[in-house]
């Protein structure tokens, strides 16, 4: 048998009232926390590959992510807004 290489987009974000969240959006009930960011990343690797192992075991189709890229921004300040002109942006 030849392994196979998957990858899948992973979220930590902050908690409240401390530590972290983490959850891999294509994977259902792959959620998990931890106080530091490599902690949460340590258990992500590990639900990632406990959900993985049982749909393989399970043969239920693995989700693949598509090649989309997407920008998360943090909220606004109430009051703020966007304007263009006003915005000064490093050109590349």
């Amino acid at each position: 048998m030849v392994n196979k290489i998957y990858t899948f987009r992973a979220i930590i974000e902050p908690d409240k009232p401390s530590g972290y969240h983490g959850f891999v959006p294509s994977l259902p009930g792959c959620h998990t926390a931890g106080d530091t960011i490599e902690e949460t990343k340590e258990h992500l690797k590990e639900a990632m590959a406990g959900i993985l192992e049982c749909m393989i075991e399970n043969d239920v189709l693995i989700p693949q992510e598509d090649n989309s890229v997407e920008f998360i921004h943090p909220p606004r300040s109430p009051g703020k807004t966007f304007s263009p002109s006003k915005q000064k942006c490093r050109r590349y």
